[in-house]
């Protein structure tokens, strides 16, 4: 489990800033007729953040798969 969490920090730590950016959104901005899909329900929001700020912060992350499209000989 250890091996995994450092292997994958940036995108657990993306997951969690965006879920609570996702909260703080509903909670500031929201949507005040409820026909909003995404930010009418905080649970709906923060996972959407957490989803988003996941993926934002796995760009940043090194492959260390070794790749063989140009094999040297």
């Amino acid at each position: 489990m250890k091996k995994f969490a450092k292997k994958h920090l940036l995108t657990i730590i993306g997951a969690a800033a965006g879920a609570i950016a996702g909260y703080i959104y509903w909670q500031q901005v929201g949507c005040n007729s409820g026909t909003c899909a995404i930010t009418s329900d905080p649970i709906n929001s923060t996972v959407c953040g957490a989803v988003m700020g996941g993926l934002l912060l796995s760009i940043f992350q090194k492959d260390h798969r070794k790749s063989d499209v140009n094999p040297k000989k």
